[in-house]
């Protein structure tokens, strides 16, 4: 199985009798309605990292529409590792209660609330995206990045290189937003190892110029990711899954490969899912975007590496996710844009492969 060349889903191949999508999904002693699940994304509407009434309306749209997981957006373990001065996190008690709402809204409808734990790295300390792809100066509300390396992504600020010391710190700072994401009534965890954010800056040799532990060959790049699941899963007993970047789609990046090696280490020290996307180290990558691009590279991981993954990217059809999982590329879907066109999907795809409504009890008079 090569890494990038494979061809993306060709479109249908049956007809579907029973739907693989909605069956329910066990992870340790969380059990998940189905496999169409929220992936997270980032909404640039929170004020000192606390969610607000609009993350409520934005998670809670998709719970009343069916998705089995909601994943929250990447919710920063430190104030430096919020992409921009407007995104959420998880390193107060504060930020703590403002989440707490969310959740039980999420889960009063029946779906399972999950949260994605990041640090942007050397991609921090950016603008909301309606206001132009730069660095935000202190005066706005931003920060000196750090990183595994001093060099700059594109033309963003130049990061500051962390010591050896400062990333041995930084698992603990992952695990006590854990433990506050328990507290918030989050039942799931997704660690954001892509992306090119700070994880995905050490794995990645394009952007790990260490000579420390921290760096040099796949045993020391990948160390600060499996400190940090050990860090997490020492106080976290619920589900947990990880978001990798499975390719860089450059030449001397990492690979789908790499991806099987580190999928295995990662299972090893108990992660149980590994959500399969791609690219963000850099931005010179050229990404051959289409339909399901990335599901070659969860079924590689999934068939390869011996652990359960899902499939992220481009799904948009109710039969393409069908497949997906039917088919054993993917254990899981995980759909963003499609559900911001359409928070029902999962509703009208329950209609369209098995003929079951998923409506919530308040609309019952409305099906008849």
């Amino acid at each position: 199985m090569t890494d990038e060349s494979e061809s993306a889903w060709p479109g249908p191949r049956w007809s579907v009798d029973v739907s693989h999508l909605f069956e329910p999904i066990k992870i340790r002693d969380t059990e998940i309605r189905n496999r169409a699940w929220v992936s997270p994304m980032c909404q640039y509407s929170a004020v000192d990292g606390a969610p607000n009434d609009w993350h409520l309306v934005h998670l809670g749209q998709f719970a009343t529409g069916g998705a089995g997981l909601v994943i929250a957006e990447a919710t920063a373990v430190v104030p430096e590792g919020r992409i921009s001065p407007a995104d959420t996190g998880l390193w107060n008690d504060e930020q703590v209660a403002a989440w707490r709402r969310i959740t039980d809204f999420v889960r009063a409808q029946g779906a399972t609330p999950g949260v994605q734990l990041a640090h942007a790295g050397r991609k921090a300390s950016t603008s909301a995206p309606w206001e132009g792809d730069r660095s935000v100066s202190a005066d706005e509300g931003g920060w000196q990045t750090v990183s595994s390396t001093d060099a700059a992504f594109g033309d963003l600020a130049a990061p500051r290189a962390l010591t050896e010391d400062e990333v041995a710190a930084l698992p603990q700072r992952f695990a006590e937003a854990a433990g506050r994401a328990e507290a918030a009534g989050f039942e799931v965890v997704e660690l954001h190892f892509a992306h090119g954010y700070l994880a995905h800056q050490f794995y990645s040799p394009l952007t790990n110029d260490r000579t420390d532990r921290y760096g040099g060959d796949f045993e020391g790049r990948t160390r600060l990711l499996l400190e940090i699941v050990e860090a997490v899963r020492a106080v976290w007993h619920g589900p947990l899954l990880t978001r990798i970047s499975a390719t860089d789609w450059v030449e001397g990046g990492w690979t789908g490969d790499d991806s099987v090696a580190l999928a295995k280490l990662l299972a090893e020290r108990g992660v149980d899912l590994v959500d399969a996307s791609t690219g963000g180290a850099t931005p010179k990558a050229s990404i051959p975007v289409r339909s399901g691009y990335q599901t070659p590279f969860a079924r590689k991981i999934r068939a390869e590496a011996g652990v359960a993954t899902g499939a992220v990217g481009l799904i948009t059809s109710p039969e393409q996710a069908e497949e997906i999982v039917a088919s054993g590329s993917a254990d899981a879907v995980l759909l963003g844009r499609e559900l911001l066109r359409d928070p029902h999907w999962p509703m009208h795809a329950a209609d369209r492969l098995r003929g079951e409504s998923l409506w919530p009890k308040q609309y019952e008079r409305a099906r008849n």
